[in-house]
């Protein structure tokens, strides 16, 4: 992980902030399609196995992160980042068609973004 931390901070925690999203995509809705037959417990202890590497990765992420952003900051990148790893998981992993509403959420996102960093 020694190259990680060569890179600078925003791009460290983008990294970490997308590999976690992939994780907690896959943990909050992957059993929908691959565990539908079993019990809702069992689809939970799956979950939270995935989601364990969700936090392996988010924590730090927010650590080094909170080292130049605010908290704010951090939310709303974390929001856009899991719009953007959602997309393809439910058009591609889950076999939902493309929506325009996609388009519009992450316009209405990258506005909340210009209102989180403007002055920054």
């Amino acid at each position: 992980m020694n190259w990680l931390t060569s890179l600078s901070i925003p791009l460290q925690t983008v990294l970490l902030l997308i590999a976690s999203n992939v994780f907690m995509t896959f943990a909050w809705y992957a059993h929908l399609k691959n565990l539908s037959a079993s019990p809702w417990w069992v689809a939970a202890l799956v979950s939270w196995g995935i989601a364990l590497f969700e936090y392996l990765l988010q924590v730090p992420a927010n650590r080094i992160g909170h080292a130049q952003f605010s908290v704010a900051q951090l939310k709303i990148m974390q929001e856009v980042i899991t719009l953007s790893v959602f997309m393809p998981f439910a058009v591609f992993y889950m076999d939902e068609s493309l929506k325009w509403d996609y388009l519009w959420a992450g316009l209405c996102m990258l506005g909340a973004v210009y209102f989180m960093f403007r002055g920054a």
